[in-house]
C-alpha cells in the first residue's frame, strides 16, 4: 500500500527542500514538495522531482565492476574490496599514503558524505583537494572583508526598500528566493538585476542592467566613486566600523567614471542611478557565483562588499552583502566526523589544477585516485588534460550510481545508493538556515551499497575498523554535539524532519567583525597574511581586451558556462526523456554579424579545445556573449570544459571557468 513519507533533497543547491515521497512496495513512486517545510512550502524544482527517475533508472549500476583488458566485468564485493584494500596497503608501504589522491566534489550534500575524509585520515592522510570550482573565490573574499561569509535569513528580504540581484538567476537556481522576490515587490520593494544575460529573474525586475562579463567589480567601484562625488556614502559607518577606506578613495581617484563606463559597458547615468539606490537604505545585495569565476573573482566580490559597506547597508535589517551563509554548516562538529588529527601526512592539490598536479607529481607520484561525489571528466576545467591525468594513474576507483564519463575511465566502479536508500541530514550554506532529515525509504537495487558501508569494509581490511564501528545515527549524533548544547537535538530533527538552526538572522548587527582589526576591512589584513597586499584593485578578467588584447583579437567573444535548467551540474543529462544536445546561446549581435540562425550547427573553439553544438539566439544577452550550459556528457556532445581554463582566482581558492574567450563559426 502506498505511503507518503517525509524526506529531504540531497542536492548541493541553494534551496535544500523538504520532500513528500510516495513509496509503494519498496519503490519510490513520486517525489513532491513538503507543504509543511518552513521555507520551501511544498514547491520543488524539476531537478528534485527527477530524483525518482534517478532512483528507479534502469541505467543504475548494480554490481561492482573491474576493467579487464579494457572491458568492464562484474566482480563480487569481496573481490573488489580485497583488491582495493591490498592496493592501498601496498601503495602506503611502497610510496607513502599521499600517493593516493582523493577527488571529492558535492554531488550529494549529505552530512555523512564527509566520512570519506575520516577514512582517508585514518589511512594516514592522502593528497586532498583545496579550493572550489563553484564558490571559493567569493568565500575567501568575504573572509578577508568581514572575517566570514554570512547572509541574512530569507524573510529579512521583506525589510528591504531596494533589492539588487547581481549575477544570479534565482528563477533557475533558487526558486524559493524568486517567490520571495515577487512578494517583496508586492510590498513595494524595487528590484534591480545586474547580469550579462537577460534571464527569467531580470524579466521581473524594475530595472535590468546589462554588463560586460567579468566587469562587476569595476562597476561596484564606479558606484562607490559616484557615491563619494555626490556625498551619499555613510560616513558614520565608515569612520566607526571600517579600516582602509582612504586607500579605496585613492584608488578611485586614479580612474574616471567615463573609463569605468567604457570598460563595464554600463552607461554613466546608470552608475549614478545605482549610487542613489544604494544610498536609499535599506538596500540588500544578493550575489551569484558566476561573477567570481574569473581571475579577478575575489576582487570582484570584495568590491561589491565594499559598496555595501560604503553605503552603510551592513548589519541592518533589509541590507547585507549576501553571498553565502557559512554559519549554517558551522553549526556542526565536522572534526568529530572527519578525525583530522589522525592523518600523519598531507599533500594538497588545487581542485582546479588537480589534473596538471597529477601529471607532474613526484615524491610520491600519484598511484591511485579515488573519486567520490563527483564527475571530474565533465566538471573540472580543461577536459583534455583531465582525461589524460585520470587515464595515467595505475588505479582509478570511482564510487558512482551511473556510468559517467569519469566512471568510464575507471579500473574499479563501485555502485552506491541514492539519497532515498540511505539515512542522512541535509542543509545548504547558501540560502536558508534549516537542516532537513532524510530517512532511508527503500532498499537499494542489486548490490548497490552506501558509501559508509564501503568505507567501513575497507577500514576493516586495513586495520582501523573500530573507527567506523558506529551506526549512521551515532555518526549524526557526533556532528550534533554543539547543537545539543544549545538545545537543538537530533531526535527533534528526526521527529519533525526539519529544524531551525541557531544562527544570526542579521549578521554583523553588533558591528563586531571577525577580521584581525574587528572592523570591516577595505584593506584586508588576512589578505596581507596570505601574500597579497590586501588592497582592492581595478582588476579585470585575464582573458579580456583590457588585459590581453592579442588574445581578444583572436577570440573576440566571452563564454559563460551557466548551471543547466534540469540537471544539478552533470547529474541528470542521461535521464532526460528527450536526448540532450549542446545548445550554444549567442547574443544577437554575434548572430547578425556571422549570419547565424537558430539550430545552425557551429563550432566554438579556443587554444584549449573545441565544442560543437546548435545555435540558440539570446536576443537580450550582452553583446559578444556566448553561453553553453555546463555538465553535458561526452555521449551528448561533450563538456564545455574543453574550452575553460584551469587557472585559479586572484586569491587562489576559486576557479576561472568564466574567464574564457572563444571564437565561433558555422560548421558546413
Amino acid at each position: 500500500m502506498a505511503q507518503i513519507r517525509k524526506a529531504a533533497c540531497p542536492l548541493n543547491c541553494w534551496d535544500s527542500c523538504g520532500f513528500n515521497v510516495t513509496v509503494d512496495s519498496d519503490r519510490v513512486i513520486k517525489v513532491e514538495g513538503d507543504p509543511s517545510h518552513p521555507i520551501t512550502q511544498g514547491k520543488i524544482c524539476g531537478r528534485g522531482r527527477m530524483l525518482e527517475t534517478r532512483t528507479n533508472s534502469s541505467q543504475r549500476l548494480l554490481h561492482p565492476l573491474k576493467k579487464i583488458n579494457g572491458q568492464f566485468e562484474q566482480i563480487s564485493w569481496e573481490q573488489a574490496l580485497n583488491e582495493i584494500a591490498d592496493k592501498l596497503k601496498q601503495i602506503k608501504e611502497q610510496y607513502g599514503s599521499t600517493a593516493v589522491l582523493h577527488s571529492h566534489d558535492y554531488a550529494n550534500n549529505g552530512l555523512l558524505k564527509n566520512l570519506d575524509q575520516r577514512f582517508f585520515n585514518c589511512y594516514g592522510g592522502v593528497t586532498e583537494l583545496y579550493g572550489s570550482l563553484c564558490w571559493g573565490a567569493g568565500i575567501e573574499a568575504q573572509k578577508w572583508d568581514f572575517g566570514d561569509a554570512y547572509s541574512h535569513e530569507p524573510d529579512d528580504l521583506y525589510n528591504s526598500k531596494n533589492i539588487i540581484v547581481w549575477g544570479r538567476n534565482v528563477a533557475r537556481t533558487n526558486m524559493h528566493f524568486y517567490e520571495k522576490l515577487l512578494e517583496a515587490k508586492k510590498l513595494g520593494a524595487k528590484l534591480v538585476v545586474i547580469d550579462p544575460i537577460f534571464n527569467a529573474t531580470a524579466k521581473i525586475a524594475d530595472d535590468y542592467i546589462s554588463i560586460k562579463p567579468g566587469m562587476d567589480g569595476l562597476l561596484a567601484a564606479g558606484i562607490i566613486k559616484e557615491m563619494i562625488r555626490l556625498g551619499l556614502e555613510d560616513r558614520s559607518f565608515i569612520e566607526q566600523f571600517t579600516a582602509g577606506f582612504d586607500e579605496v578613495v585613492q584608488l578611485l581617484n586614479s580612474i574616471s567614471i567615463e573609463k569605468i563606463s567604457e570598460m563595464t559597458e554600463v552607461p554613466c547615468e546608470v552608475i549614478t542611478k545605482l549610487a542613489h539606490v544604494y544610498a536609499d537604505k535599506p538596500t540588500s545585495t544578493f550575489m551569484g557565483l558566476g561573477l567570481q569565476r574569473y581571475k579577478n573573482g575575489g576582487n570582484t566580490i570584495r568590491f561589491i562588499d565594499a559598496l555595501v559597506a560604503c553605503s552603510g547597508n551592513i548589519g541592518i535589517a533589509g541590507g547585507g552583502a549576501n553571498y553565502a551563509n557559512l554559519q549554517v554548516g558551522q553549526s556542526f562538529v565536522f572534526e568529530e566526523l572527519t578525525l583530522p588529527t589522525r592523518k600523519q601526512k598531507q599533500r594538497q592539490f588545487s581542485i582546479m589544477k588537480q589534473a596538471e598536479e597529477v601529471l607532474k607529481a613526484i615524491d610520491p607520484e600519484i598511484q591511485m585516485i579515488v573519486v567520490t561525489c563527483g564527475n571530474p571528466l565533465t566538471q573540472v576545467p580543461d577536459t583534455q588534460v583531465v582525461e589524460k591525468a585520470f587515464s595515467s594513474v595505475e588505479t582509478l576507483v570511482v564510487i558512482e550510481q551511473f556510468m559517467t564519463d569519469t566512471a568510464q575511465l575507471a579500473d574499479y566502479v563501485l555502485p552506491t545508493t541514492t539519497a532515498f536508500e540511505e539515512e542522512d541530514i541535509y542543509y545548504s550554506s547558501m540560502y536558508h538556515h534549516y537542516v532537513n532529515y532524510g530517512p532511508k525509504l527503500v532498499e537499494a537495487p542489486g548490490e548497490a551499497k552506501p558509501d559508509l558501508w564501503i568505507w567501513t569494509e575497507l577500514a576493516n581490511r586495513l586495520g582501523f575498523g573500530a573507527d567506523f564501528d558506529f551506526s549512521r545515527e551515532q555518526f549524526l549524533k557526533m556532528a550534533f554535539q554543539a547543537l545539543e548544547e544549545k538545545g537543538a537535538s537530533l531526535e527533534t530533527l528526526m521527529d519533525k524532519h526539519t529544524l531551525e538552526l541557531p544562527v544570526l538572522a542579521i549578521p554583523w548587527q553588533d558591528r563586531k567583525f571577525k577580521t584581525p582589526s574587528g572592523k570591516f576591512e577595505f584593506t584586508a589584513q588576512l589578505g596581507q597574511r596570505n601574500g597579497s597586499d590586501g588592497r582592492l584593485t581595478l582588476a579585470v578578467p585575464a582573458e579580456s581586451k583590457w588585459e590581453n588584447p592579442k588574445l581578444a583579437e583572436k577570440y573576440p567573444y566571452s563564454l559563460l558556462t551557466i548551471h543547466p535548467m534540469r540537471s544539478n551540474h552533470s547529474q541528470n543529462y542521461h535521464l532526460y526523456p528527450v536526448k540532450p544536445k549542446v545548445k550554444v546561446e549567442v547574443a544577437k549581435n554575434i548572430a547578425d554579424v556571422l549570419g547565424l540562425q537558430k539550430d545552425d550547427f557551429v563550432m566554438v573553439w579556443n587554444d584549449r579545445g573545441e565544442v560543437k553544438g546548435y545555435i540558440s539566439i539570446a536576443a537580450a544577452a550582452h553583446p559578444n556573449t556566448i553561453n553553453i550550459d555546463e555538465g553535458i556528457w561526452k555521449q551528448f556532445g561533450g563538456s564545455v570544459n574543453h574550452l575553460t581554463s584551469s587557472g585559479a582566482s586572484d586569491n587562489g581558492l576559486g576557479s576561472t571557468l568564466y574567464d574564457c574567450l572563444v571564437n565561433i563559426e558555422k560548421v558546413h
